[in-house]
């Protein structure tokens, strides 16, 4: 069902270019424009209502903890609000999601005095900008530093958090949490590293179970995959070797045709890094049986899949941070990121590779789709021309 969130004001500044091979850069992020900075390095997917494209940087902003913005399909950006730092929360990392016409997301830090920065907030947001915190972390049982966005599943949010809990290190191994729209927030579940650990991706409704996965922890230390009711019956549904399988799932999973797709970020090819490979493309059935789809060689191909995956017509699509066809990037010529699109048999194909300047550079979200054009941002690049030279962009790619 569509969103009642209107558009944004579509007379704001817009650095958009002309396509190049089907690839556009809509935005780069400057951070002193607009008489206001327009924030920096946006690590999240994007969220699409009304022709309107809605995120987050981590950084930037009026107050340097990040923003909440939107941009339209023609590269026209607004600064919706501007993080204080404090109680408000501060530096988001997550994408949003709309729940009856308001925006709904994490940050890890700000919030409640816990940690020197605080322990992270679930707030809304109005496109007007009026901002609510809806629950602050406190950094014990409750869980802290939600990295991942939510989820609604019947008007009830469900996240996850890396840390707190009390499940295994005196900082905790990360839980898994639901809050209502008027900020009662429920444990559901405790990790305590045996059941996985660290959990920095979302999670998925499939039929009324959720899936997600965890970036360390299980059998080996090397992540799992894991499903919990919403009553908070955990299930450890694979553990990743940290060999050829994959190590470290980040991303959120995706679910096609009752079949979860996803990435690990590390593991894979053990040619590659050190032996610390990769990353890959697995596939895994909602009883754990998992499938290595694809393996990342750290050349033209990409490396390190840090986003989840989105399905198109039966053809996945995403993003590495590294590798691709330009040195640029980081020492040893580690790559500044790809665009990929893969089938789900395992035939991998570049759509662009990152330059690194006025082109973005290393990618963190995943892609969303929006009438046939796959949209996403970049964390770094776009080489603004005052003020933040690599405060990262927004772009268009065709499929």
């Amino acid at each position: 069902m569509q969103s009642s969130i209107p558009p944004p004001n579509a007379t704001q500044r817009s650095t958009a270019l002309a396509p190049q091979s089907g690839y556009r850069v809509l935005y780069r992020f400057q951070d002193n424009a607009q008489g206001g900075l327009d924030g920096a390095n946006p690590f999240a997917r994007l969220f699409s209502t009304n022709d309107a494209l809605y995120g987050t940087t981590y950084n930037g902003g009026a107050h340097g903890a990040g923003t909440v913005f939107s941009v339209t399909t023609g590269g026209a950006e607004k600064v919706l609000y501007a993080f204080r730092g404090g109680r408000d929360g501060a530096n988001p990392e997550a994408g949003l999601i709309a729940v009856t016409g308001l925006l709904y997301g994490t940050t890890p830090a700000g919030g409640a005095t816990c940690y020197p920065n605080g322990c992270g907030t679930v707030f809304s947001v109005t496109t007007a900008g009026t901002e609510k915190v809806l629950y602050r972390f406190r950094g014990g049982s409750d869980g802290a530093d939600p990295f991942a966005g939510l989820i609604n599943v019947n008007g009830i949010l469900y996240g996850t958090t890396v840390t707190g809990g009390r499940g295994c290190d005196p900082s905790g191994c990360g839980t898994i949490f639901s809050v209502t729209t008027t900020g009662a927030e429920k444990v559901l579940h405790v990790f305590n590293g045996a059941d996985g650990e660290s959990p920095q991706a979302g999670l998925i409704d499939v039929n009324g179970v959720l899936y997600g996965a965890t970036a360390g922890g299980g059998a080996h230390g090397r992540g799992t995959i894991f499903s919990v009711t919403t009553s908070g019956t955990q299930t450890v549904l694979h553990s990743f070797a940290g060999g050829s399988d994959g190590w470290g799932p980040l991303s959120s999973l995706i679910d096609i045709r009752g079949t979860l797709y996803g990435t690990t970020v590390d593991g894979g090819s053990a040619d590659c890094y050190n032996n610390y490979g990769c990353g890959t493309v697995f596939s895994a059935t909602t009883r754990g049986t998992e499938k290595v789809l694809y393996r990342f060689r750290a050349g033209r191909d990409g490396a390190n899949p840090i986003a989840s995956l989105i399905d198109v017509n039966g053809m996945v699509y995403g993003t590495t941070e590294n590798g691709g066809s330009n040195s640029y990037c980081r020492e040893p010529n580690n790559g500044c990121g790809t665009v990929f699109s893969l089938t789900t048999s395992g035939s991998e194909k570049v759509l662009h590779s990152f330059a690194g300047n006025s082109d973005g550079a290393l990618p963190f979200a995943s892609l969303i789709i929006v009438r046939d054009r796959l949209y996403g941002t970049t964390q770094q690049g776009g080489g603004g021309s005052t003020g933040c030279d690599s405060c990262g962009t927004v772009f268009a790619i065709s499929p």
